[in-house]
């Protein structure tokens, strides 16, 4: 069975954040614009394509519910559609989070569909410090961009972990025999595992044209940063063969271990219905309406007793014998 990588990326603090206000947020600094705005309607996003000058296919992007990962070039801007995974509280489950991501020379304007914490913690990092707000905005829109995107990928790990530790527990019930009450946890273990796949695999090819497409907004030293985030993509994507392979797996065994064990039910089943059949076929012969040897005295009874204890240690011996029991 194949092995579970332990994760250890530092996590995100977890302390309370002010969140954007359903009007657009917005920070300045060295010449670079920072707007943020959760799940935009279509009044907010047709005001920042008039303001930033977008194309009215991208405004359309923004609107619609779901769009595959993909980046789009302009003479003056890169558009690009992301997609990160959250747990939707709501089903219980884990979705996909859809980043719609405006680069300009000056500006940088990103906009979920819903809340993505990372981007919210980095932004009101920003308002509360301004020394990080000047080293990061004076790097460039292709260098703030980066931070958004590897904040949200490191937040893909600790998900990853939870992952891991859930195959963990699911090979410990196993172990214990636990068996029917692991399929429902190798289920969902499954989903999750399947919906991450969903998300991470049409946004590898995507992340690869961005890295290309976005360097004209960064210097030249810092066009290494964009490849350390398609090397994160690329381990989230091999931690999540290497699960499926596992959850698949454990789900084999856990199938093999409740056929096996059915398997035994079913024998000493089995066992039993053959013991009984000539236990039967002796009661039968005694209590028909004719006379035999011996009726009439009480010898008879233990007689019949004695017959029968002995067929049936006979046969159980010789189950014995063959390894049956």
């Amino acid at each position: 069975m194949p092995s579970l990588p332990r994760i250890r990326r530092q996590r995100a603090s977890t302390a309370e954040v002010v969140r954007p206000r359903r009007e657009p947020a917005e920070l300045t600094a060295s010449d670079l614009t920072w707007v943020h705005l959760d799940a935009p309607d279509g009044a907010a996003a047709t005001e920042l394509a008039e303001r930033f000058g977008w194309h009215p296919l991208d405004v359309e992007d923004v609107l619609s519910k779901r769009q595959r990962p993909k980046v789009d070039e302009y003479p003056d801007y890169l558009f690009a559609v992301l997609h990160f995974p959250f747990y939707d509280k709501k089903v219980q489950r884990l979705n996909a989070a859809e980043l719609d991501v405006f680069v300009g020379p000056g500006h940088l304007v990103t906009l979920p569909n819903v809340e993505l914490l990372p981007v919210t913690r980095l932004f009101q990092r920003c308002v509360d410090d301004p020394e990080l707000r000047e080293s990061l905005f004076r790097q460039g829109s292709g260098y703030l961009l980066y931070h958004v995107l590897d904040d949200l990928f490191d937040y893909c790990f600790p998900i990853l972990d939870k992952i891991a530790h859930k195959l963990d527990a699911i090979e410990d019930d196993i172990d214990e025999s636990a068996f029917e009450e692991v399929v429902r946890d190798i289920s969902r273990a499954k989903q999750e595992i399947i919906s991450f796949r969903k998300i991470v695999k049409p946004q590898r090819p995507a992340l690869r044209v961005l890295e290309r497409h976005v360097r004209r907004f960064l210097r030249e030293d810092l066009d290494l940063y964009f490849d350390d985030l398609v090397d994160a993509s690329e381990r989230i994507w091999d931690l999540l063969d290497n699960y499926k392979e596992v959850v698949e797996a454990l789900e084999a065994t856990n199938e093999s271990a409740i056929s096996h064990r059915q398997n035994d039910v079913l024998r000493l089943l089995t066992i039993i219905s053959v013991t009984m059949l000539p236990l039967t076929v002796m009661t039968g012969l005694f209590g028909m309406n004719v006379d035999y040897p011996g009726e009439g005295g009480t010898v008879a009874f233990w007689v019949i007793l004695a017959g029968m204890a002995a067929v049936v240690v006979g046969m159980v011996g010789f189950f014995r014998y063959k390894k049956w029991i």
